[in-house]
């Protein structure tokens, strides 16, 4: 059985165009098509067809955490008591609805999840904690690790 890589349907002008885009995803098509060295219509077919292969995702602007309030960046482990498909499925369809959770992954290790999760303050991280996430059934183990300096954090792929 092959392997897919994204080799099969991008070239090296795909690969610019990704490039620009995940660096500013608001520069005008024109703009683009002279960065890639592209007529604009080929470069807007171009991006067309990365949409619709699912090479972009979406459009989005980041925005600044601190700027808008949100002081408290922490990761939180949970482990589940019971593992089974139905559980699962609610767990995570809970998280889903919770705007606090940035981000969740299913991880190896001691724990089931980790959870990004940004709050404006420390008693707004407790009410997360204690009315939202304790609640929810078959928790086993919640930790939760304050961020104190964020290093690095991005959104870019590296294309090379």
């Amino acid at each position: 059985m092959k392997q897919y890589s994204y080799e099969d349907d991008l070239d090296e002008v795909d690969l610019a165009i990704l490039r620009e885009l995940q660096a500013d995803s608001s520069v005008s098509n024109v703009e683009l098509a002279r960065r890639v060295n592209l007529s604009p219509p080929a470069t807007h077919t171009r991006v067309k067809r990365l949409e619709q292969l699912g090479y972009i995702r979406q459009y989005a602007a980041l925005l600044h955490r601190e700027k808008m309030g949100y002081d408290m960046l922490c990761f939180i482990t949970v482990s589940l008591q019971i593992h089974q498909p139905e559980i699962v499925a609610s767990f995570r369809e809970a998280i889903g609805q919770m705007p606090e959770v940035l981000e969740c992954h299913h991880v190896t290790g001691d724990y089931d999840y980790i959870l990004k999760v940004a709050t404006r303050n420390r008693q707004d991280l407790q009410r997360f904690l204690m009315d939202k996430l304790t609640p929810l059934p078959n928790i086993a183990h919640i930790h939760t690790r304050l961020v104190l300096t964020e290093v690095k954090s991005t959104t870019v792929l590296p294309l090379d």
